[in-house]
């Protein structure tokens, strides 16, 4: 694996945000998100990950089920947040809802998406929402085993570096790929692999100086609230949900400063 420096600010989770969400945030240095399509393995991942270590409740507000548990690996310690399955991140239910919500604000230190290699064209429309949003993420290529029996290759290398991000080859049900997953998450979260993700960058001038102008009203409004570029695309967008939370002030809830008895 092509390791370069270390950053400098690690972890990047924000602390008051996850409580916020309901993530428990004691002894805990790396928060790691489980994301992916339904029906890719992603919960064999958890289970595998986490072991009998995990417990489920809803998150908070919502009647969508949460499962988070929690590992220790070269003496940090890691909790995991299986997020629900989901084929987008453009919020269309309540599960994708939440998903996005928590890569998107509450900043966990990695984003693992599994990915169905049998299934991997549809699969990447979430990875590359993703990349979107977040710096730090390892592709789980899982069902490799799948794959090889359907006669489907995969160039790893490449779409490593297509990606921007790490690829790791898996199969979940047989604990393959697990330790390989394991180191790839940790050298990630500690900032010795720093991730290049892809991003569009068909903007043009006209659209850059728009969502300018959106994230300075947005700062002004919801100051502290992360990724704000983002959320000002989806406005430009139409995205309801997001006009929504800003016509309610739903989204100020993710602001530190609207709960500074949770800030750090």
């Amino acid at each position: 694996m092509n390791n370069t420096q270390g950053c400098e600010n690690c972890p990047v989770h924000h602390k008051e945000h996850l409580i916020r969400m309901g993530i428990a945030m004691d002894r805990v240095d790396y928060v790691i998100a489980l994301a992916g399509n339904p029906n890719t393995g992603k919960s064999t991942v958890f289970n595998n990950l986490t072991g009998l270590r995990q417990h489920t409740g809803n998150w908070p507000g919502k009647t969508v089920s949460r499962a988070e548990g929690g590992y220790s690996y070269a003496e940090k310690r890691y909790k995991v947040v299986d997020l629900p399955g989901t084929y987008s991140l453009l919020s269309t239910s309540t599960d994708e809802d939440v998903a996005r919500n928590f890569i998107l604000f509450g900043r966990p230190d990695v984003t693992v998406i599994v990915a169905d290699a049998t299934r991997l064209e549809r699969n990447l429309n979430l990875t590359l929402q993703i990349l979107e949003i977040t710096d730090r993420a390892v592709l789980c290529l899982n069902l490799m085993d799948e794959a090889k029996r359907n006669h489907i290759e995969i160039d790893l290398r490449n779409l490593s570096k297509e990606l921007g991000i790490p690829v790791i080859p898996a199969a979940a049900r047989q604990k393959e790929g697990m330790p390989e997953l394991i180191q790839a998450i940790e050298e990630v979260a500690s900032g010795k692999y720093v991730c290049k993700p892809h991003r569009a960058k068909s903007k043009s001038p006209k659209l850059n100086h728009a969502i300018a102008t959106l994230v300075k009203k947005l700062e002004e409004q919801f100051p502290g609230i992360p990724n704000l570029n983002w959320v000002a695309l989806r406005l430009l967008e139409g995205d309801e949900s997001i006009i929504d939370a800003i016509r309610t002030g739903e989204l100020g809830t993710l602001s530190p400063t609207t709960f500074p008895t949770l800030a750090s």
